[in-house]
């Protein structure tokens, strides 16, 4: 499919929400097709306090990813990467657990820095995606804090102890996020979802359960979501029962629920329709929703600009759908 299948949505307003790499890959595609039109709500459930600093590591990934500064072959971090401060903290006995590298360890700082001094997590966001040249606006999905907890068969474990310290190996009970009752959505992602012109939204093929339900815990997402009246599309973070990257194959069979696109489509019950990989095919009839066959795995820029205007093109036929149907 070319780009210019997607020229249906150019122009008008598309919310996509995101966290860790696969959804970023999405997102980078959107940003290319889109630009300006394309805004990014992020989940900051894996957000925390390391070194006395404010690591964001899904934000960081998707400003990376948006603006080329990204490892595509780490997956995670900033490219052309050191490593002398962790080296030197390590010598010293100070905790190496989670890597920080040098060039993204300015980031921390500079996050650290502005959040101290009153500066709103939106705000920095903001200015960062600006300064770093990125087109699309990216947000994170509230400026209150909410901790991802992973409730493990050895107990409560918050997230990157979870995800890093321990390479998701203990077996997943149940997901908590703490703060979630109380956060609020930023006016910011309000607008963006409440927009009357807004042409989509996208869920990108990130972890359903550890990087989208953080952002579906805020009650004002949740609502704005359920007002809003434009195609919702999700995209599967699965292909053939596995995921590209990541433990949401893992995690799904921990919490005894089959790892197929079937599960996906239930887990988010506001959709208009599920972007599922051709592998898996002989689910689409079971979905119960407009289902749309392609190749999700995105290996290269090419494979991230095609699932993109894939995402454009089955929102526009969904709506167009939708206005038939209301006039019927």
């Amino acid at each position: 499919m070319s780009t210019a299948s997607a020229k249906a949505l150019v122009g008008k307003p598309v919310v996509a929400l995101c966290g860790g790499v696969g959804g970023a890959k999405l997102a980078l595609g959107l940003n290319r097709l889109i630009g300006a039109d394309l805004t990014v709500v992020v989940n900051t459930g894996d957000d925390f306090e390391h070194l006395d600093l404010h690591v964001s590591p899904d934000i960081d990934t998707v400003v990376y990813t948006l603006s080329g500064l990204s490892d595509v072959e780490r997956g995670w971090g900033r490219a052309d990467e050191t490593w002398n401060f962790m080296a030197s903290l390590g010598d010293l006995g100070g905790e190496t657990w989670f890597r920080l590298g040098d060039r993204d360890l300015a980031m921390h700082v500079e996050r650290t820095q502005a959040l101290r001094g009153g500066t709103t997590l939106t705000e920095f966001t903001t200015a960062m995606a600006r300064r770093l040249g990125i087109a699309a606006t990216i947000l994170p999905m509230s400026d209150d804090r909410i901790e991802t907890m992973v409730v493990t068969a050895d107990g409560p474990l918050p997230f990157q102890r979870y995800f890093v310290g321990l390479q998701c190996a203990p077996v997943v009970r149940q997901l908590e996020f703490k703060g979630a009752e109380k956060a609020a959505a930023t006016p910011q992602v309000l607008s963006a979802l409440q927009n009357p012109d807004l042409a989509a939204v996208i869920i990108c093929p990130s972890n359903p359960y550890l990087s989208v339900d953080p952002i579906l815990a805020v009650a004002d997402i949740r609502k704005a979501l359920a007002a809003v009246r434009a195609p919702l599309v999700a995209v599967s973070p699965l292909i053939g029962g596995q995921a590209v990257k990541g433990p949401t194959a893992k995690i799904m069979a921990e919490l005894g629920l089959p790892a197929d696109s079937v599960t996906i489509a239930r887990h988010y019950p506001f959709l208009s329709g599920l972007i599922i990989d051709q592998t898996d095919e002989g689910e689409s009839d079971k979905i119960g929703m407009p289902v749309h066959l392609t190749s999700t795995w995105m290996r290269s820029l090419e494979d991230r600009d095609r699932l993109a205007a894939e995402c454009l093109k089955f929102a526009a036929e969904l709506s167009a759908a939708q206005k038939r149907e209301s006039v019927a």
